[in-house]
């Protein structure tokens, strides 16, 4: 555990239970992932029950229990994207680095996502590392996007 980081950000709170989704939301962007360790800290502090934690760092999908990669990506697989490739673009990322949907890479580096949408039909197929788009993706881009977070 990570007490002094954690402590950063518990600071910037009131300490209720109304604090608990900007807490957990910090807590996702500092370590890319919501720890167990950590987890019990915030139930003490703001007096919620972990198992309302888990609750809902289980609903929203924005919130991670396992650890996630240093880049994020994103492919959608809306209709349109569908439609156009995306599924092979997911193929492609998955087949390169070594990893399925889902999960992150050995090397900490890479987590690959699926979306229902990115909320850019229109340059179709889209991918998103991290927050950075990638819009009319293909297999033949695959390896030069890679390559700008390698």
């Amino acid at each position: 555990m990570d007490l002094p980081r954690l402590e950063n950000i518990l600071s910037r709170y009131e300490g209720e239970s109304w604090d608990l989704i900007p807490v957990l939301q910090d807590i996702q962007d500092s370590y890319s992932y919501l720890p167990k360790e950590e987890l019990q800290v915030v139930s003490e502090r703001l007096n919620v029950p972990l198992t309302q934690i888990y609750s809902v760092a289980t609903f929203f999908k924005m919130f991670s229990l396992i650890p996630k990669g240093k880049h994020q990506i994103k492919v959608c697989l809306g209709t349109t994207c569908h439609l156009k490739g995306g599924g092979r673009v997911v193929e492609s990322l998955s087949h390169r680095l070594g990893v399925e949907v889902g999960y992150t890479t050995k090397d900490m580096q890479f987590t690959l996502e699926t979306v229902g949408c990115l909320g850019s039909c229109a340059q179709a197929p889209v991918m998103m590392v991290d927050e950075k788009y990638f819009g009319r993706s293909t297999v033949d881009k695959v390896p030069k996007i890679l390559k700008q977070y390698k």
